[in-house]
């Protein structure tokens, strides 16, 4: 019965989207009919766009003006109509009046639809309730959208959707459009910022022969001419260290960047990186110029050196922290490396705090790394260079004259994220070949991340390349600084995605078996948990509480309610059961429909907003970091309504 239940509202939906696509399909056929087809319109001259009028009305008032834009909303609709329009820079009122305007235009005017394209000739106006308006003299109809666009109130709110219909996203969320104007002006800032200190801008191959560059699993791809496979580059490094020895002197390449690995809100397969490269420069210098760059463009875009990032206040003002990773790993765990000068100790040193050496070259090293990478970056909040980094996981990177052990090296921290990575260049090509031959060997034993043997870039260095600095910076998650972005996803205009089932290709054989996903793992260490109730409850009335399995199969928002969503649940008992709950917050109701979920079902009916909710459905809430947290309960979908839990 549930199932059917929720089959015949599934049903229902379509059937109401169908029509509504219908009714706009047939008005477009009534245009096209009287031959005024919207999608023959070839042009249309705007002279000005919203946010302008807004910002000059006073100047603008009373003069003619065309702009052009999208309908986002329609009132009055009888002898005088209001709508917003919006346009690339925002929002204005248009407001048209029969007796204005061609009575035939004002006619067709009144059925276009929220979504439709049109371009205005009219005049700047404030209405009597004092609203920046566009009088309209004439509208034409330049697109038709035979889509409805999201319920204004909410909007595209279901996060994989923004990703999967970023157009739509665009229209319907200010903050979108908001990110990849900042990313924009980022990028462009970033331009001006190494033009005017000399920097050449250049392009490098993403197909090559050989993956090098950076410890990162490619892709693999086939060159059908050649009849070879070949490497999307997972870095632009030996290419453009190729252009230094060659004379160019100070060169940068912005640039896709395409790595094989994991997917989560900080990595994406493919992302932006900018890799810059300054002869006669060392590490120093580029933690210079970094510094100097990422300040100045926050100051420049934003206004101010103060973002929000993750739930921390950052201040990016000039005067980062630099620690080396020795320096680090002493103050926040207290043991220190440089005081230990064999591997055994060190590895030993490691794991008496808790690291996890497993899978791990058991060297002096790789124990300071690890101590690190595992115990120490997750505590780095505000701006802070981590320098001088082993030279074991550093194969391109310069050794230290102090310690053979460290490299010229650093990368930086922001609110536990790595921002970018620098080296003082290696330009011996005796030791660089030394450390191509170590990855080569870790490759051999498995190492899918290990670089390959790049013989062409050794001879380059052969013929010498001057002492150099490069830096490495990750835009796309500059650019979550900026916006205070959480996921990746979010500046990426269109984010890598698992194709749906009806969008997946039909492969010609079947795929091999993937290798079974990591477990995702969940940092606790935060999560706070109310002390338990010590009173006792009487065990006879906790018996007396009715927990049913309830499939969910309607769920929307209460309107003028901002926390409750109101639930059609099948009980098991034939009757639909509605239960409103507080968490709209946390969930969309689109993506409860058709879950599984857990009910009280015997409390007395309970009036919210108006409405009788029979029952409680059950979360689970912690606190995190000052903040409440709440998962709803979801069973397995095989369990069936009204299931008795004991």
């Amino acid at each position: 019965m549930a199932e059917k239940n929720k089959k015949d509202q599934t049903g229902e939906q379509e059937q109401d989207l169908s029509q509504i696509l219908q009714v706009r399909r047939d008005k477009l056929a009534a245009l096209q009919a009287a031959g005024k087809d919207p999608f023959q319109q070839t042009k249309f001259t705007v002279s000005a766009h919203a946010q302008e009028i807004k910002d000059h009305f006073e100047e603008m008032e009373g003069q003619p003006v065309t702009i052009a834009g999208r309908l986002m909303s329609k009132r009055g609709m009888g002898k005088v109509s209001f709508c917003d329009l919006q346009d690339k820079s925002g929002r204005i009122q248009l407001y048209a009046r029969k007796d204005e305007m061609d009575e035939a235009d004002y006619n067709e005017f009144k059925k276009y639809d929220i979504g439709d394209l049109v371009g205005v000739e009219g005049e700047v106006f404030r209405t009597q309730r004092g609203e920046m308006s566009v009088r309209c003299k004439q509208v034409t109809l330049l697109s038709k959208s035979l889509r409805p666009l999201p319920e204004k109130f909410h909007g595209l709110q279901d996060k994989e959707l923004r990703y999967r219909q970023r157009y739509v996203d665009l229209i319907v969320n200010p903050e979108s459009r908001r990110n990849f104007e900042i990313r924009s002006q980022l990028v462009s800032y970033l331009r001006s910022f190494l033009d005017g200190r000399g920097y050449m801008e250049v392009e490098t191959p993403v197909l090559n022969t050989i993956s090098g560059g950076a410890t990162a699993r490619p892709f693999v791809t086939h060159h059908n001419t050649l009849d070879i496979d070949m490497y999307m580059r997972i870095a632009t490094e030996l290419h453009l260290k190729r252009l230094i020895v060659g004379g160019l002197e100070r060169v940068y390449e912005i640039g896709r960047i395409f790595r094989n690995e994991g997917m989560d809100t900080k990595h994406n397969p493919e992302f932006t990186t900018v890799e810059l490269y300054e002869a006669y420069a060392d590490f120093n210098d580029m933690m210079d110029l970094f510094e100097d760059f990422l300040s100045s463009a926050a100051q420049k875009i934003l206004g101010t050196y103060e973002v929000t990032w993750q739930g921390e206040q950052i201040n990016l003002a000039p005067g980062w922290r630099r620690l080396t990773m020795a320096e680090a790993v002493k103050e926040y765990l207290g043991v220190d490396f440089m005081a230990i000068d064999d591997d055994a100790a060190a590895v030993a040193a490691a794991k008496a705090i808790g690291i996890d050496m497993d899978g791990v070259e058991a060297t002096w090293g790789h124990a300071l790394y690890e101590c690190f990478d595992q115990k120490v970056e997750g505590l780095l909040i505000q701006p802070t260079f981590i320098t001088m980094h082993p030279v074991d996981v550093s194969p391109l990177a310069k050794r230290s004259p102090k310690d053979p052990r460290l490299t010229e090296r650093f990368e930086l921290f922001i609110c536990r994220s790595e921002m970018g990575n620098a080296f003082s260049e290696l330009n011996d090509p005796i030791d660089q070949k030394q450390r191509f031959q170590k990855q080569v060997e870790l490759r051999a034993k498995g190492d899918e991340e290990a670089g390959m043997m790049d013989e062409d870039y050794i001879n380059a260095l052969e013929y010498g390349l001057p002492p150099t600095g490069g830096l490495g910076i990750g835009i796309d998650r500059c650019v979550m600084l900026l916006t205070g972005a959480d996921s990746i996803r979010d500046v990426i205009l269109f984010p890598t995605m698992k194709p749906l089932d009806n969008e997946a290709p039909k492969a010609a054989a079947p795929a091999p078996a993937a290798a079974p996903a990591a477990p995702v793992e969940i940092d606790l260490s935060k999560v706070e948990i109310e002390p338990l109730f010590q009173d006792m409850v009487d065990f006879e009335t906790f018996s007396k509480s009715d927990f049913r399995v309830v499939k969910i199969k309607a769920c929307e928002a209460v309107k003028k309610s901002k926390k409750l969503l109101k639930f059609t649940l099948d009980d098991g008992s034939g009757t639909d059961r509605i239960i409103l709950s507080g968490i709209h917050d946390y969930y969309e109701p689109e993506e409860l429909v058709g879950k599984t979920a857990v009910a009280i079902t015997n409390l007395p009916p309970r009036k919210m907003m108006g409405i009788d909710s029979c029952g409680m459905l059950i979360s689970a809430i912690h606190h995190e970091e000052g903040q409440e947290r709440l998962n709803f309960l979801l069973l397995d979908d095989r369990i069936p309504a009204g299931a008795k839990l004991y």
